[in-house]
């Protein structure tokens, strides 16, 4: 009861007329932004995220979640009208959701896409309020060392996700840790990769990074492969589901949010794997088979809760342990921690008014969503017409003023344009861009807590060893080697689920010109591996 209560207060804090207007601004730019082609939600949040930087904390947060929730659905309207997946966790939308298109019911697709996202987020922001307490209270509890094998097990998942390469993931990873130690030690006061640099002395902001390895690498990437041809897209009429479509989505939506939710909450565990699990189960439970591959309306209403669910239980362990699990999410910590408040287990004791604000505001934003992506989903497909070269070069120029606008110093813009120049290398060697941001983010919270267990211990490396961490060791232990035992097991073992969506990952990778879930061949879009945009050459 004391999580309704708290919840209640939240939304006295969310439905101020000020807050109310910042969330519908944030949903409203979030979904024009996240709709354009080549641009997921991960990007949209970086790139907007310096609008943010002016206003109050929880204001800010408000809108900034409206943001979020607006540029997840964007990934389905590309999706859709475009076969392009703005995140791999859009691609199994595209599979029906585009063929639902071609036969002429976009509009159905778009509107079982959209009350998809509604039903799933309200369901799910109301397992995150009722859960997210206990579970920060669970961690007050946890030692550094718990913490740290936590961060190692993050660290690991993000490189291991089904179908990427480790090595890549791994180089990514070394470079945003990289990025992380730049600064003062704060233990022992010494510069480290600072090269006598003044401006670095205090580290490379969070938002500079993101913003720099997201929009302008992206954009650099995709201006050097852009090709000037206009964009084929589906008309769209207004939006509508039959008393049929109803009665074939409604058992989707929810079976999708229970799917979707727990993996979420898990470090790391993203939103990829449960889509094509929701989109395999929809497969074998329909009672239309026939229609898949071809446009059945569940194979678009199962994942689209999916991926909405998951997005809120991912916001599950960045709240109460500080652990982002998705790209997305961690863009949104950095904004969290733009502000000085470091997200944990005293964050629902320290910031009461900021956090239920912030979960009362996941309902709201939810409802507007709804509002406005039905009438205003045939606006929508116009903004996919704007020219690549047009769209591009606004996101230069914005990131550049954002960057600018964070600290207001010039030596930021240099580091911008360096940081982007490494976001273009990452992809065009491959290099997947989400573990070097978590390693960005949680790289200086990792080291303190190592160092922390270490003092405690008095140096004995015994001192990381505990019950829980035991444990969660073993798990990091199971996923490094569960490919080579893998090799070894009956073909029986496997459960056949998992196994059947695996070959569906694989299957829409090969289709979308993708080669992995989170390290993609030479296209990586927002770290968690879009799929090739139209307009970019199959080769490189």
């Amino acid at each position: 009861m004391d999580a309704l209560t708290s919840l209640v207060e939240g939304f006295g804090t969310a439905l101020t007329p000020q807050n109310l207007l910042y969330a519908f601004i944030g949903v409203l730019l979030g979904t024009a932004i996240g709709v354009l082609p080549g641009i997921g939600p991960a990007m949209t949040v970086a790139l907007l995220l310096p609008l943010t930087r002016g206003l109050d904390v929880t204001s800010a947060l408000i809108m900034f979640a409206g943001i979020y929730y607006g540029g997840m659905y964007g990934g389905s309207t590309t999706s859709i009208l475009l076969n392009t997946p703005g995140e791999s966790a859009s691609v199994v939308t595209a599979i029906e959701g585009n063929k639902m298109a071609r036969s002429g019911r976009a509009a159905q697709a778009l509107a079982t896409a959209a009350i998809g996202s509604f039903v799933a987020g309200t369901i799910a922001t109301l397992l995150l309020a009722l859960l997210a307490p206990s579970v920060a209270d669970l961690a007050v509890e946890v030692s550094p060392a718990d913490f740290f094998a936590i961060m190692v097990l993050a660290f690991i998942a993000v490189t291991s996700v089904l179908g990427s390469s480790r090595v890549r993931g791994l180089a990514a990873l070394g470079l945003g840790l990289t990025i992380g130690l730049i600064g003062i030690d704060r233990t022992s006061g010494q510069q480290r990769l600072t090269f006598g640099i003044a401006e670095l002395a205090d580290g490379i902001d969070v938002v500079v990074v993101a913003v720099g390895l997201f929009a302008v690498g992206e954009a650099l990437w995709t201006a050097a492969h852009l090709r000037r041809r206009p964009i084929d897209v589906i008309p769209v009429g207004s939006p509508r589901m039959s008393r049929s479509d109803f009665s074939r989505s409604w058992k989707p939506w929810l079976r999708g949010t229970f799917i979707g939710f727990p993996f979420g909450a898990i470090p790391a565990g993203g939103a990829e794997i449960p889509t094509f699990l929701s989109y395999v189960t929809e497969k074998r439970l329909s009672k239309h088979p026939e229609e898949f591959g071809k446009g059945a309306i569940e194979g678009v209403a199962g994942p689209e809760a999916t991926n909405n669910a998951s997005a809120a239980g991912g916001l599950v362990p960045m709240l109460t342990l500080g652990i982002p699990t998705t790209a997305t999410a961690a863009v949104m910590l950095a904004a969290i921690q733009s502000y000085g408040i470091e997200p944990g287990p005293r964050l629902f004791d320290t910031e009461p008014e900021l956090v239920w604000g912030l979960i009362a505001s996941l309902f709201i934003g939810n409802t507007v969503l709804l509002a406005l992506n039905l009438p205003l989903a045939p606006l929508w497909a116009k903004l996919l017409r704007i020219p690549r070269s047009y769209l591009y070069a606004g996101i230069l120029f914005f990131s550049s003023l954002g960057a600018y606008a964070a600290n207001a110093n010039t030596f930021d813009l240099f580091l911008l344009l360096a940081i982007g120049a490494l976001g273009f290398m990452m992809r065009r060697y491959g290099l997947p861009v989400l573990p070097a941001i978590i390693g960005v983010i949680l790289g200086p919270f990792a080291e303190e807590k190592l160092r922390q267990a270490l003092q405690i211990s008095n140096g004995e490396v015994s001192g990381l060893v505990t019950p829980l961490s035991t444990v969660v060791y073993a798990i990091v232990a199971l996923i490094v080697l569960w490919p080579l035992v893998r090799r070894f097991l009956p073909r029986k073992v496997v459960p056949s689920v998992l196994d059947e969506a695996a070959h569906e990952i694989e299957a829409s990778h090969a289709h979308h010109g993708l080669t992995s879930a989170v390290s993609v061949e030479r296209h990586v879009g927002d770290g968690t591996g879009r799929a090739r945009d139209p307009e970019e050459p199959r080769g490189t």
